[in-house]
């Protein structure tokens, strides 16, 4: 989220009350769990105790409901409802895929238990969890028969108006009435057929709180907001956006279609332009959304699209949750750039912020915390709902109208402007009370599952989760999480919280220790296997090397803390490159594919680290004179020939161009045969491919043995020694590498690095390279000619006439690639 600060913590908050879970000691060794038959795990029977405010959908009127009133009756054991709910949660089957958590059955058993009966209850008072999560069709402005109505909630008002542009900012007309559940309303009819208050007009909400004072507040479920760019520090406005229908914009493309492995490229739309000023939806659709298919890219995840009043703060410092950030366009030219990525066949992810609000109380939400109870506001009282490192607030996620708001806002995002999906900011702070924040978490299991957990925050996750899928089947959900909490990949119906996939955090951290701490021979080829392997048995994540945490200013890219000051000075092509810049850029093409090949089951790039982009973001402030000179992509640099940006770019297009041909982040097939930390080689299985990562300063091995578990031909799929990659040339891509069987077939103890076949490969030093199977028909034609000879067949009782025509009619089957296998297979023969 914010550089360094995404170890400390993510934003995060908790329950109504301080709830005693059931936890007991387990195993803490986290990294791998084993798959077993399924069985039913008995959970706890613990009645639940808190209240809750409901509001029925369809109608300005509500119930408020506690306890000891009509809650009581269905929350009570004795009810035949919650009875069912009992039994549904007597089996949690993500406890089967993990012995180490059956001690924490309980706690899986009552977290399981509050998220069904809050489902429950949801589906009693709002008639199911997708109606509720339609708020935007009832609170803020909204066009009805014969007017526009506007409802808000702020229970602690004491008098509420609306004022705008269309009433000259005089409300005395417009009084709101309140109803006993504290959501203000008004009709503001039709003027001559038209509606009363413009399309594209300022409107804010004027409230009176306790203390007598009026206070002006953009309306909370505002769909656009603007500010006069001409005045410093201006406060924004509400902006009521209803545009005609000649004015809307009309999708044209539908959805693509959910990829098996996400190719992730993360991008902030203001910065992505080649000028220091802020970019437009429109100039990204245009400009960058091409450059990101060309490279392979099958996604887009944008950051900074809510409306956020500081630029600075990347956008994670949300204050207008429905509102498009206005200073990269219209709601519109949103759309637009959404439709052109699906045109271009790429999926667009929105990086969504739940876990947090802007402190800002003129702009943004917090504007309606003027001293209420956590029962009558959006936020937790005290040191509860405030976050120290990040100077915001927290949700209090217990509240019903908090799920409505924030449920709804994503229903907002994924109906009206078509995303595909979400990335979830601060998940990790939002799991436990203590936010993670000086928190450093080993994997012991009493970590995840303890009182410090924030059950009510789990359970929105759960909602979150469970409606986005029932929205979008195909969605792609990712949680930006440090802690590595078991189930948080699991779907809700097994317990878990739902969850596509979990950003692997540890993995650039591993990266920066070496580059910043350790010397080339002291890298240890275990230890790197080690940390992209590391990851929960049937939980996906997404590996990266380097996000945007990395690229901010304070911080280093990989591209930076290779080549520091060299890059300014020894790009040029046209010239011999430095050791530095050599070691550099052939440890920048390793160190990225080996975490995508190797680090998860999706890959994720930040906008210009690709290219290892010369600069960090800096964005305006008052440090840099509020200067827009660091917040750009400077895309001119890899456009020139004479760059050798251009060489890590076009590598980078080949190692997803790799995985759009052979699939292997998806596959489940992954094997590390080698990890030599004298050699500094790894090799390694994905999918049908053979990797070999030759990490050593000097030494290059000529004939080296590589295992692998299919025999046959392998040949050269990619090689970052290729000249187009800025490598030296020196693996032939012409040559077939024949296998050998190695040991007593089904004995691994015999094999070659536990393998059953093997293969000799030239490895030159700081390279990868990558082999594949030549097609099956060859293979198999081999594999015949090998049986033979095994048998006591000789080559020279073979008809080399019958060989001939052997090998022509695999040539007119298009089987041979390659104009020289003709008389290498002949000799084998």
């Amino acid at each position: 989220m914010y550089g360094t600060w995404a170890i400390l913590s993510k934003p995060a908050f908790g329950s109504l009350i301080s709830t005693q879970l059931y936890h007991s000691k387990g195993r803490n060794k986290w990294s791998v769990a084993y798959e077993l038959p399924r069985g039913q795990i008995c959970g706890p029977r613990n009645s639940l105790k808190y209240r809750q405010f409901l509001h029925l959908s369809g109608s300005s009127t509500a119930r408020r409901v506690e306890q000891r009133s009509s809650l009581s009756a269905v929350l009570t054991d004795e009810n035949s409802d919650m009875m069912h709910i009992e039994e549904d949660t007597e089996t949690v089957t993500v406890l089967d895929l993990d012995p180490g958590l059956q001690p924490y059955k309980d706690h899986f058993g009552y977290r399981m238990k509050r998220y069904l009966s809050q489902k429950k209850l949801i589906e009693q008072y709002e008639g199911s969890l997708e109606d509720f999560a339609q708020g935007y069709l009832k609170f803020g402005l909204n066009r009805e028969k014969g007017g526009i109505v506007y409802r808000e909630w702020a229970p602690a008002a004491q008098e509420a108006q609306i004022i705008g542009d269309f009433n000259g900012w005089d409300g005395s007309n417009h009084n709101m009435e309140k109803d006993q559940f504290g959501v203000w309303c008004i009709t503001i009819p039709d003027l001559g057929g038209k509606a009363a208050i413009p399309h594209n007009s300022k409107v804010k909400f004027r409230f009176k709180h306790g203390d007598g004072v009026w206070v002006d507040r953009i309306p909370a479920w505002i769909k656009y907001a603007t500010v006069d760019a001409a005045r410093f520090g201006a406060p924004y406005d509400g902006v009521y956006w209803d545009p005609p229908r000649s004015e809307m914009y009309k999708f044209r493309y539908p959805r693509p279609p959910k990829s098996a492995a996400p190719r992730i490229y993360e991008a902030h739309i203001g910065m992505s332009g080649l000028e220091p000023r802020v970019s437009s939806y429109r100039e990204f659709a245009d400009n960058i959304l091409p450059r990101i298919k060309a490279s392979n890219y099958n996604t887009v995840q944008l950051m900074a699209v809510m409306e956020h009043s500081y630029y600075g703060s990347f956008g994670y410092h949300v204050t207008n949750f429905f509102a498009v950030s206005s200073r990269s366009g219209t709601p519109e030219d949103l759309k637009y750039l959404i439709d052109k990525a699906h045109s271009l066949g790429l999926r667009v992810l929105m990086d969504i912020v739940h876990s947090h609000v802007s402190n800002n109380v003129t702009d943004g939400l917090n504007g309606f915390d003027v001293g209420q109870s956590s029962q009558d506001s959006y936020f937790h009282t005290g040191h509860r709902g405030y976050h120290q490192l990040w100077d915001s607030r927290l949700f209090n996620y217990a509240n019903w109208e908090v799920l409505r708001f924030l449920l709804s806002n994503l229903r907002w995002w994924l109906e009206e402007y078509k995303f595909d999906g979400f990335r979830f900011d601060g998940v990790t702070s939002m799991l436990y009370h203590h936010h993670g924040i000086n928190m450093e978490f080993t994997g012991d299991y009493n970590e995840y599952f303890s009182d410090s957990t924030d059950v009510d925050a789990v359970v929105y996750l759960m909602l979150a989760n469970n409606l986005i899928h029932s929205l979008l089947l195909d969605a792609t959900v990712v949680a930006e999480d440090v802690s590595g909490v078991p189930g948080l990949g699991r779907p809700v119906t097994e317990g878990g919280i739902g969850f596509d996939y979990r950003l692997a955090m540890a993995i650039p951290d591993r990266w920066i220790d070496y580059l910043k701490n350790k010397k080339d021979e002291e890298w240890s080829m275990e230890e790197i296997s080690w940390s992209l392997t590391n990851r929960r048995f049937n939980e996906k994540c997404i590996a990266y090397a380097e996000s945007h945490d990395q690229a901010i200013v304070g911080d280093k890219t990989i591209a930076f803390l290779l080549m520091d000051q060299e890059m300014y000075s020894g790009m040029s092509a046209l010239v011999a490159a430095s050791p530095t810049i050599d070691r550099g850029i052939a440890l920048h093409k390793m160190i990225h594919f080996i975490t995508m090949a190797l680090g998860g089951e999706g890959y994720l790039n930040f906008m210009g680290n690709e290219f290892g982009h010369p600069e960090w973001i800096d964005f305006p402030r008052e440090g840099n004179n509020w200067s827009y000179d660091k917040c750009r992509r400077q895309w001119n640099l890899v456009d020139e020939d004479h760059m050798r940006y251009q060489f890590m770019y076009a590598f980078d297009r080949a190692m997803n161009m790799l995985d759009e041909k052979f699939a292997f982040i998806a596959s489940r097939k992954q094997m590390v045969s080698c990890a030599n930390n004298v050699d500094k080689v790894i090799v390694f299985e994905r999918g049908d491919l053979i990797f070999v990562f030759n990490f050593h300063p000097d030494c290059t091995y000529d004939g080296y043995k590589v295992g692998c578990d299919m025999p046959g031909i392998y040949r050269v799929a990619l090689d970052s020694d290729a000249l187009e990659f800025g490598g030296h040339g020196r693996v032939s891509h012409n040559v077939d590498h024949f296998t050998s069987p190695e040991g007593i077939p089904g004995v691994p103890e015999t094999n070659f690095n536990n393998r059953p076949n093997s293969f000799q490969v030239l490895s030159p030093a700081r390279t990868c390279v990558v082999y594949y199977r030549v097609e099956e028909s060859l293979d198999e034609s081999i594999e015949e000619s090998n049986s033979a000879l095994s048998v006591g067949v000789g080559v020279a009782e073979r008809d080399d006439t019958n060989a001939l025509d052997e090998f022509e009619e695999l040539e007119e089957a298009n089987v041979v690639e390659d104009e020289d296998l003709g008389p290498t297979l002949l000799k084998g023969l």
